[in-house]
């Protein structure tokens, strides 16, 4: 189940700071503009939504982190969820089978870096699209939804080759052009 927020700037702070965990608190407050504070509230808030909606969890979740940094429920290890946020939006996806979720904004087209990212057939296919700048997004957000679906951090040298991974998955991907964002769910293909 995917949750998001299209207006984290409408949060307040003090009060988001008050009903979410010490861990998360701390975390939070390490950022150093309060915009980037209220997207990493927000997606947080969204996973005590989905834990309270989807599973009846009403305590706020604590983390433990596998070796590689992925996040796992402390007290649900049976619950997976993946959270990510840009500047318009947060997203959080949570299931009972592995999952990872990306959101991005839609920027201006880089040559440069979908050259150092993208697979030859991918670059192609961005270069060929009526909108080269959402079709990068769009294939960003899939290996980084990929990426947090494995456990696996990001690699840059292993990026242009990542989506042809032998472990069965698919992507379910969501545009907000009004809002000027992508995001991409990637979920266990068996």
């Amino acid at each position: 189940m995917v949750y998001i927020d299209d207006n984290p700037q409408e949060i307040d702070v003090a009060e988001a700071l008050s009903v979410v965990s010490q861990q998360r608190r701390d975390h939070s407050l390490r950022y150093l503009r309060e915009h980037d504070r209220r997207l990493s509230l927000s997606a947080y808030l969204l996973l005590q939504k989905a834990l309270r909606q989807e599973y009846g969890i009403f305590e706020p979740p604590l983390f433990s982190f596998t070796p590689q940094g992925k996040p796992l429920l402390r007290d649900h290890p049976d619950i997976h969820f993946s959270l990510s946020h840009c500047c318009q939006a947060a997203v959080c996806a949570v299931d009972s089978r592995p999952v990872g979720i990306d959101i991005e904004s839609v920027d201006a087209y880089d040559p440069a870096l979908v050259a150092v990212t993208m697979s030859g057939k991918e670059q192609e296919t961005i270069a060929q699209a009526p909108f080269p700048a959402v079709a990068f997004i769009r294939f960003w957000t899939m290996k980084e939804s990929l990426l947090k679906f494995l456990g696996e951090g990001l690699v840059a040298g292993r990026l242009p080759s990542i989506l042809d991974t032998s472990i069965p998955h698919h992507f379910i991907t969501h545009e907000n052009m009004a809002s000027g964002y992508v995001y991409t769910v990637c979920e266990s293909g068996i």
